[in-house]
């Protein structure tokens, strides 16, 4: 692949779900678990489409759905449960498996030293996250990350992300150029939201025309593309 040549500090922040990994839905099990030992509810979850959603709006979502209010329920206890569970589920299962180009794409990226912070923007809690790329063997390619557990909407926990990466970089947000990687109009909008590019991949369901039409800076089928590590050099 070509070697980036670094003319801006540069933050990338990959979604996981459907954009690194696929978790055969383990997620979604031990989540919908977590709210039945809690809540009482073993259908809590049922027609919540979690692409792209944050583990704290799906839970909003689930509990808005019962009786009461959200504030009738411990949301720190949902995610302890939750990460039995998932822990649990990822253990016994046998499909959770990375996407395709994607260690390729971050093998290319730890060779490129200079003025780049490869990070997390990714709606699962941060205990969550770990545990999914642990599983699939990532776990050592990122080290900061905006996730679920700091702020429940995507393009807030985006921003922190952001601000990590910098601080990493030992440079301001405002002289960095953020780019975002994912695969729902969710990961699109949050990264203009925040004034950052955005690279869709086609891997859950929007294809990459879909993607460029919400606003994505370049898209593409998955990681295998050989244009993806030239967009990710980003504005020079």
């Amino acid at each position: 692949m070509t070697a980036i040549v670094d003319a801006q500090p540069r933050i990338l922040l990959f979604d996981i779900d459907g954009t690194l990994l696929t978790a055969d839905g383990a997620g979604r099990r031990a989540l919908s678990m977590a709210i039945r030992d809690v809540c009482g509810r073993s259908d809590a979850v049922e027609g919540i489409d979690f692409r792209g959603m944050t583990d704290a709006l799906i839970i909003e979502h689930a509990l808005r759905a019962g009786p009461g209010t959200t504030d009738d329920y411990n949301i720190q206890e949902i995610y302890s449960s939750y990460l039995r569970y998932l822990k649990r589920e990822l253990a016994k299962s046998q499909s959770v498996r990375t996407l395709p180009g994607v260690v390729s794409v971050l093998n290319d990226l730890r060779r490129q030293r200079n003025l780049l912070a490869v990070g997390l923007g990714t709606g699962n809690i941060e205990e969550a996250a770990y545990m999914k790329l642990g599983r699939a063997g990532l776990k050592e390619y990122f080290t900061f990350g905006g996730f679920g557990s700091d702020h429940h909407t995507r393009s807030e926990l985006l921003r922190i992300g952001a601000a990590r990466g910098a601080k990493h970089l030992g440079f301001a947000l405002a002289d960095c150029a953020v780019i975002v990687i994912g695969d729902t109009y969710h990961d699109v909008d949050a990264a203009l939201a925040i004034g950052a590019q955005c690279i869709g991949v086609g891997t859950s369901g929007k294809t990459p025309s879909e993607l460029r039409l919400r606003g994505a800076t370049h898209a593409f089928e998955n990681l295998e593309d050989p244009k993806v590590m030239e967009a990710l050099r980003g504005p020079t």
